[in-house]
């Protein structure tokens, strides 16, 4: 199988999976992914397959949805790439990008190996802020049966993956606990120039967000923005 014909299957595969999916991990999302992946690929001069395939599988098993196994999306991944009989090398690099994508607390670090994982990692983090991102976490938080947000209860900048895990605050918390952080934490030039825009319009719905729930009383200080 060529080159294109392995993405275009992979993308039907994938759109297949993910169709319908409520939680803000549907296609729609690993399409921008893959296009913003794509652009970002271009820019940067990464292997453009590895590139395609890593952001159309990132989130084939994501650890949130599968108990926190962290080789669940791996393992899926290598899965479907050896039923289309692809090279053990591609297969490899995919699934390193897999291990290396998601964000794992404020403060773990997830510098990518590869440039390719910087890449697709630096597209699913552009997804996750601006108009888009704000919608994200507000589906996920629903999805979870969490509140919007609650007062007295505090931000947490989790200081290991396991912490970040167990995790089950009020949406806006998110904001301060991953979102805010994200644009300081992107690999390229390219997807920081792409997140700039983004980032100010995610500050600018917080601000408004509180103003609205604290017409008349102070803002907690730890949720100035």
């Amino acid at each position: 199988m060529n080159e294109q014909e392995l993405v275009k299957q992979t993308a039907k595969h994938v759109e297949a999976l993910f169709s319908g999916e409520g939680s803000g991990h549907d296609w729609w999302h690993i399409r921008r992914v893959w296009q913003n992946a794509l652009k970002i690929g271009q820019q940067e001069k990464a292997d453009l397959l590895i590139v395609q395939l890593g952001a159309l599988l990132h989130d084939i098993a994501d650890w949130k949805f599968h108990g926190g196994d962290e080789e669940a999306g791996p393992r899926e991944a290598a899965k479907w790439l050896r039923s289309l009989q692809a090279p053990e090398h591609i297969i490899t690099k995919v699934c390193q990008i897999i291990r290396e994508v998601s964000y794992k607390g404020a403060g773990v670090d997830t510098e990518p190996s590869t440039l390719e994982a910087a890449v697709v990692q630096d597209a699913d983090r552009l997804d996750a802020i601006g108009a888009i991102g704000v919608g994200r976490a507000f589906a996920y938080g629903g999805h979870k049966n969490r509140e919007m947000y609650n007062p007295h209860i505090m931000p947490q900048l989790h200081a290991s993956f396991e912490e970040y895990k167990k995790n089950s605050g009020p949406t806006i918390n998110h904001f301060y606990e991953k979102l805010f952080l994200l644009k300081d934490r992107l690999n390229t030039s390219t997807g920081l120039q792409m997140a700039e825009e983004r980032n100010n319009f995610m500050k600018q719905f917080v601000r408004q967000f509180l103003a609205e729930w604290h017409p008349e009383e102070d803002i907690p200080e730890s949720f100035h923005v």
